[in-house]
């Protein structure tokens, strides 16, 4: 069933995003295109797994983990305002590698390696394109990954299966276990 899901997922990216990437290929560096398409496919991908499994909780799950690194990221470019590699503003820390790196988190820790693992690399070269074409310095693009990494880590949750997580408070340090049925 998972990869029934995940074989629709991709037919839906490549219809929707493939006329994109064959718009006015002379415009942009290829490299930097496709990061860009990718830069949008990944949180299409993310939400259309949240569809496929028919998961609710998923789907709130990814928008609050989105909106968080999204807020992090645009409250953080503002106040910092580095300039970027080609003299425009707004450098620290890159939204594309935010956003791609927040999906990636989340299907991988929503439903585990076998959809994070393509993701991530996937978010991987979405960072790399931002820095090739002169958008971004490399710490932008760690910082961006960082962020969004986190956001989904924190907000996010198994979909089903035991965990083990990390648990700690004011006067206690512990390890929690549970399983999703």
């Amino acid at each position: 069933m998972r990869h029934r899901i995940l074989r629709i997922a991709i037919s839906l990216l490549v219809t929707l995003f493939g006329p994109i990437a064959a718009l006015d290929v002379q415009a942009y560096d290829r490299i930097e295109s496709t990061g860009n398409v990718l830069g949008y496919a990944l949180p299409i991908a993310a939400a259309g797994l949240t569809l496929g499994f028919k998961d609710c909780q998923g789907t709130w799950e990814l928008g609050e983990s989105a909106a968080l690194a999204m807020g992090m990221t645009f409250a953080l470019k503002f106040a910092i305002d580095k300039t970027r590699p080609n003299g425009e503003n707004q450098s620290f820390p890159s939204g594309h590698a935010t956003i791609s790196f927040t999906s990636a988190e989340f299907m991988r820790k929503r439903y585990g390696w076998e959809h994070g693992v393509p993701a991530y690399a996937l978010a991987t070269f979405v960072a790399y394109s931002r820095v090739e074409a002169g958008q971004h310095y490399t710490i932008d693009v760690i910082g961006g990954a960082a962020i969004g990494i986190l956001s989904s880590y924190l907000v996010t949750r198994p979909y089903k299966g035991w965990t083990i997580q990390p648990e700690m408070g004011y006067s206690y340090f512990g390890i929690r276990l549970s399983h999703r049925w």
